[in-house]
């Protein structure tokens, strides 16, 4: 099919930005080679020609916004013609002249002058001649004070008394900002001093970033427009904190084992910093083998039924500039440490870097949120729907401990925080779990096996 249209890339995309041309009008093109980025709401994502020709017709520039299925392309083969098709923004731009056409006033509109016998029948008898001076001046008349409103600054339109003019300006006071008590609402001197004394009225014009007098925030300085990502977030976030009934379950862990293997793979000689067991390695197995020990917990709520899923498809949270993605890693229980340790840099790297498959982070089971290398020490997650759970992981800590001899020492310690929808996972199911969780963490000998 020669003419490209805007692909769905992913479950919630409902438009594309055109990031960049690999190829430009008038190239030739094979099938399967990368002729364009596309941003989704997601990431970002290299776009193949689905067919052997020519590049002959861009529709679309770089930077331009495409909704899902409209024409972006044609790529002609032997005999073939593009069709005349207009870009997105010609197309909005005649759309706009279309409608500033039929909107012009009435009277910009060239219409006949109405029979004299007609003007003299409507004019007043002591009209009748100066009819023409006294429509112009009728016209004319209210213009001048329309415009004379309009220069007068805003505090020169509020109701009020000399007097009070006088004190607003002595006191600083927005007379805007005063309702009056006078006659129709005039503002008195009185309302003034009271308003001034009462701290109540904000100053005329703050600057920005000066919060007021009654605690309101100045003016915004600036306005950021919500990309696509930032959009299915806060939808996202609606449609899980709304719907869902969550509660959580906390736990921490003895990380002392932990960090006592990690010491241990460490002093074995490594390989590449790319290749290092992390924590959150130890982290990520650990709630795949938990899941496994503990199946119910990896299920979803289906209107009437409760989805029991085969397989653990593990969601791993990655921060990026403009929010969160969560790559999935399909049937971790069947990958070892190692695996699992390269599938989430690996994953995590691309995400980074916006060069993601639509198929590599929808779906997944549940998911691993960790904010400890970022200095937190716990928090608690949002529930990604419909997903029944997910676990968020804060940073290790050192804090004293009683060993088995009554002795305090020095430990480790690393909080959990399990988010559960309450229609899938109960507070014994989510205990369950968590204690097998910290079982494995304690014991990460087991997570090597």
């Amino acid at each position: 099919m020669p003419e490209i249209q805007m692909p769905k890339l992913s479950d919630t995309m409902t438009e594309g930005t055109l990031i960049a041309w690999k190829k430009k009008k008038g190239d030739q093109v094979s099938a399967g080679e990368v002729i364009a980025e596309i941003e989704t709401d997601k990431a970002t994502m290299e776009w193949e020609s689905p067919e052997d020709g020519t590049l002959s017709e861009i529709y679309v520039q770089e930077g331009g916004k495409v909704n899902i299925g409209d024409k972006i392309a044609f790529i002609r083969g032997e005999g073939e013609e593009a069709s005349k098709q207009e870009a997105p923004a010609e197309k909005k731009e005649k759309k706009q002249e279309t409608l500033q056409e039929e909107k012009k006033p009435q009277a910009e509109t060239e219409k006949p002058a109405p029979p004299e016998a007609e003007q003299k029948e409507t004019a007043p008898p002591q009209q009748k001649g100066a009819g023409a001076v006294v429509s112009a001046a009728q016209t004319e008349a209210p213009q001048k004070e329309s415009q004379a409103r309009e220069q007068q600054p805003e505090e020169a339109r509020v109701k009020a008394s000399p007097v009070a003019r006088r004190v607003a300006a002595e006191l600083g006071v927005d007379l805007s900002a005063i309702k009056g008590t006078g006659p129709n609402g005039r503002v008195t001197e009185t309302d003034v001093r009271a308003a001034a004394k009462s701290k109540t009225v904000e100053p005329a014009r703050p600057r920005a970033g000066q919060v007021r007098d009654e605690g309101v925030p100045a003016p915004a300085s600036a306005r950021i427009q919500l990309s696509g990502m930032r959009k299915i977030i806060a939808q996202r976030l609606v449609e899980s904190l709304g719907p869902v009934p969550h509660f959580y379950l906390t736990i921490d862990i003895n990380a002392g084992p932990l960090m006592e293997a990690r010491e241990e793979l460490k002093s074995a000689g490594e390989g590449a910093d790319a290749a290092k067991i992390t924590v959150n390695d130890f982290v990520l197995k650990a709630a795949v083998m938990a899941a496994v020990k503990v199946p119910r917990v990896n299920a979803s709520f289906d209107e009437d039924a409760i989805l029991l899923y085969a397989d653990v498809d593990l969601g791993v949270a990655v921060a990026i500039e403009d929010g969160l993605l969560t790559p999935v890693i399909r049937a971790a229980q069947d990958k070892s440490l190692r695996e699992i340790s390269a599938l989430a840099k690996d994953l995590a790297n691309r995400a980074r870097n916006k060069r993601m498959k639509p198929e590599e982070f929808q779906g997944g089971t549940f998911t691993v949120s960790n904010l400890g290398g970022l200095g937190v020490d716990s928090f608690s997650a949002v529930i990604n729907p419909p997903q029944g759970f997910i676990l968020a992981v804060g940073k290790v800590t050192k804090s004293p401990m009683v060993d088995d001899s009554d002795q305090v020492m020095v430990g480790h310690r690393m909080s959990i925080t399990m988010s559960c929808d309450h229609r899938v996972i109960d507070g014994a199911l989510g205990a369950e779990y968590l204690k097998e969780l910290r079982h494995l963490l304690e014991n990460p000998a087991l997570l090597m096996v």
